[in-house]
């Protein structure tokens, strides 16, 4: 079974910085592309940003760009999402996703998940 575990998540003010991080296992994480996804109560799951299976690849939705930075480890299986800059708008709980090989916007394409943690901006 493929195991997706996040950690970082956390409380931080506005304009502050929070890593977060998620070990695979159980799979080949080298040919996966991982995905970070967030959610806040009554609305979809949200593609934040997208890396595909060798790291040459990535994707940033608008809301994100400049201030998160997805980066990959496929020595250690660990995906990692650098947030930056942070905003009371990006309050929700956090999830990284498993594919193959390519990235896909779409949570429904992600097989695999992991438990989700929350992060807190506080203004």
């Amino acid at each position: 079974q493929v195991q997706l575990v996040e950690s970082g998540g956390g409380l931080v003010q506005a304009g502050g910085s929070l890593r977060l991080a998620c070990a695979v296992s159980g799979g080949t994480f080298s040919l996966y592309a991982m995905g970070w996804f967030r959610q806040v109560p009554g609305k979809e799951r949200e593609l934040v940003a997208g890396i595909n299976s060798r790291g040459g690849t990535t994707y940033y939705a608008d809301s994100v760009k400049v201030r998160f930075t997805i980066a990959r480890d496929n020595a250690k299986n660990t995906v990692y999402l650098q947030m930056t800059s942070l905003k009371s708008e990006d309050t929700a709980v956090y999830y990284c996703a498993a594919r193959g090989i390519v990235i896909s916007e779409s949570f429904r394409e992600y097989p695999y998940w992991g438990q989700g943690t929350q992060v807190t901006v506080s203004s």
